[in-house]
């Protein structure tokens, strides 16, 4: 990995009322202390509402590096992100996930001849995130990045992200034609009419460009061959331009070749073709071998007219000219080489960051087979768990329940635990209750908490039982609200915030209702059928499960079962161990456990605002639209014209 830049030097610099508590202060001694000994591998395990973020935020103002917290799923994301984001307000803190809200992957079934082609819904909101992230990468230290395990993707090459960005100064000497040559090779699209991130627009001599970021917008004046003046606007609200000397422009999409490249990639994936064919048709797969020949050229003519094409990541080993089976760029190259990485719900995160490349090849491998794809194609991967470690300096694992592997790796030497809530909390008490009538008798324990106006969290087997008892409790008069992994990537920390607020008195769900989630509102969880042997009922469930009624001074366990199965009992007896631990602690040094009170905070992604400001910028530009419009409609250009006045009606309403 290379430093592209001279970055800013910029401290990490923590805000908080509170101070190290408990068993924080050694904690944060023993991690930092470790970290300046080069210990690569570490375990935190710190039960939940131990404050393991705060320890986290401490750990990185003393250590002074850029970090990366990789985490196993969006909604854990979104919340570790907004707890750093209050802990260094004046830092670069950013959101890096997976940009997809619907994603099919490309796949073939030789038995049913099924071709699937590749669906996705992609999310511009998180797509501009992850674009502020890695530019924000290349130019400060004093960052930190809450990723999920798409970190590990192809995204690539940080050094051809740099090369093709375009320095911008005012008194630059420029052509107006190659100005807007070179924001089109930067994958920026010309749109006068529908201004959005990622696109610029003309007006004579002024080119506004707003940013794919969708944090900025820049306003370029030309005078003949030269700009005149540069101008930035970070409020889009704000209709006044401020000046600004020099802007480096970064390119809207990952995968950017400078053309010279591009023509000697092209001639690359040529050869490889006709390489391929040759098998194919020696084989005697000719029908392979026409889809082969029509898909690949058409994607070849794509990028030479344009520098893009559908599925452009699958000739990325060609484009940034790797090797074949040579690992691909992902975020971690855009890191300097002594950056620090948690992995937060490590017994979570550990099993995905493996699984991740095997899962990827065997699909792709049956494409390749059948001519839906070229052999590089498989060079568009996650990294292995190998690559993966190669790539980190100094690791630590967090989590309430760690697994064998990121113990194995620590040793028992770098293993530290904190058991102890700053706020003197136990354990939740712990009791087990027939599963004969267990829907009754939950609904007599939820009016309870109702009546005491604390929340509930209810954990299922199935996403279509966490739906039907949804709705049953609803019959009932309780107010709840089902989550799990079919509601879109934006709106679980929504309905997160909507149960702390008591809009719903309940959550059912299956597994989204473990690892991480700070709701200090609930009291009661409930799990049905605790005696179902498997994933969803194992040790470290279990004991994940029941930590989310450790934030409440009242918290308590239901585990609906008929046997105790062994995960039961050890998860049970891990518990009890911790509680004694905690009730010892606080006696003696009388300490009263008391009830966390913690803001609710605003989702910080919410887009009403940016639709306001969208519609503001729409409607300060309906005079220049109306004259486009009459202009269109001149030149007979009578399908534009009516777009545009379209456009004016939407505005006016």
């Amino acid at each position: 990995m290379k430093e592209f830049k001279i970055k800013s030097i910029d401290m990490f610099k923590l805000v908080s009322k509170f101070k190290p508590k408990g068993d924080q202060p050694e904690v944060i001694k023993k991690l930092v202390k470790n970290l300046k000994a080069e210990a690569k591998h570490q375990v935190l395990l710190g039960v939940t509402g131990s404050g393991k973020t705060a320890t986290m935020s401490w750990v990185i103002e003393k250590i002074q590096r850029p970090t990366l917290v990789i985490s196993p799923n969006k909604t854990l994301c979104a919340q570790l992100f907004q707890e750093f984001k209050e802990f260094f307000p004046e830092n670069a803190i950013h959101y890096f996930v997976s940009y997809y809200d619907y994603y099919q992957p490309e796949a073939y079934i030789p038995q049913t001849d099924t071709y699937i082609e590749k669906d996705a819904k992609i999310n511009e909101e998180i797509d501009r995130l992850r674009h502020t992230a890695t530019q924000d990468l290349l130019t400060r230290n004093d960052i930190i990045i809450v990723a999920s395990v798409s970190c590990i993707y192809n995204i690539g090459s940080p050094e051809a992200y740099q090369q093709v960005s375009l320095e911008i100064k005012a008194g630059q000497k420029i052509k107006r034609k190659d100005f807007l040559s070179s924001l089109t090779s930067l994958q920026y699209q010309r749109n006068d009419i529908d201004f959005k991130p990622g696109t610029f627009r003309v007006r004579g001599d002024i080119i506004e460009i707003y940013l794919v970021t969708g944090k900025e917008v820049l306003q370029i004046e030309l005078l003949g061959d030269e700009i005149k003046s540069l101008k930035s606007k970070k409020d889009i609200l704000n209709s006044k331009f401020q000046i600004i000397s020099s802007f480096k422009l970064f390119p809207a999409h990952f995968w950017v070749t400078p053309q010279e490249k591009l023509d000697i990639a092209i001639e690359n994936i040529k050869l490889e073709l006709q390489e391929q064919l040759k098998k194919l048709r020696k084989q005697k797969k000719l029908l392979e071998a026409q889809r082969l020949e029509q898909r690949t050229n058409y994607d070849l003519e794509m990028l030479r007219e344009t520098g893009y094409c559908h599925g452009i990541e699958n000739y990325s080993r060609h484009l940034e000219f790797r090797k074949p089976g040579e690992a691909p760029y992902t975020l971690i190259n855009y890191f300097p080489n002594d950056f620090l990485v948690f992995i937060d719900e490590s017994h979570l995160t550990l099993p995905q960051l493996n699984a991740m490349a095997n899962q990827d090849r065997a699909r792709k491998e049956v494409l390749i087979e059948h001519g839906f794809r070229l052999p590089s194609a498989l060079d568009n991967r996650p990294l292995t768990f190998d690559e993966f470690g190669q790539r980190i300096n100094q690791v630590i694992y967090v989590s309430a329940t760690p697994g064998e592997k990121e113990k194995k790796k620590a040793g028992n030497k770098y293993i530290t635990e904190q058991l102890i809530r700053p706020t003197g909390l136990l354990e939740p008490s712990i009791e087990i209750r027939p599963t004969k009538n267990q829907v009754q008798d939950l609904i007599q324990e939820i009016k309870k908490e109702v009546g005491k106006k604390q929340r509930t969290l209810v954990l299922t087997l199935t996403k279509r039982l966490a739906e039907a008892l949804s709705d049953y409790l609803a019959e009932e008069g309780i107010t709840s609200q089902w989550l799990h992994a079919e509601v879109k990537t934006l709106e679980r920390p929504q309905i997160l915030k909507d149960l702390r607020e008591g809009k719903y008195d309940v959550l059912v769900g299956i597994n989204l209702l473990r690892e991480g989630l700070d709701l200090p509102e609930v009291a009661l969880v409930a799990i049905l059928d605790a005696d179902k042997e498997g994933f969803l009922r194992s040790e470290t469930t279990l004991i994940q499960t029941m930590g989310r009624a450790a934030r409440h001074i009242e918290g308590h366990v239901i585990l609906y079962a008929d046997k105790i199965t062994g995960s039961m009992k050890k998860a049970i007896e891990e518990v009890k161990r911790r509680r004694k631990i905690q009730i010892e602690y606080n006696k003696k040094h009388r300490i009263t456990p008391k009830q966390i009170i913690k803001e609710i905070r605003e989702w910080p992604f919410v887009s009403k605002e940016k639709e306001i400001a969208f519609e503001f910028w729409m409607v300060r530009d309906q005079k220049l639209l109306e004259k486009e419009m009459k202009e269109a409609a001149r030149n007979l250009d009578f399908e534009r014209a009516a777009e545009i006045r379209d456009l004016i009606k939407k505005i006016k309403s």
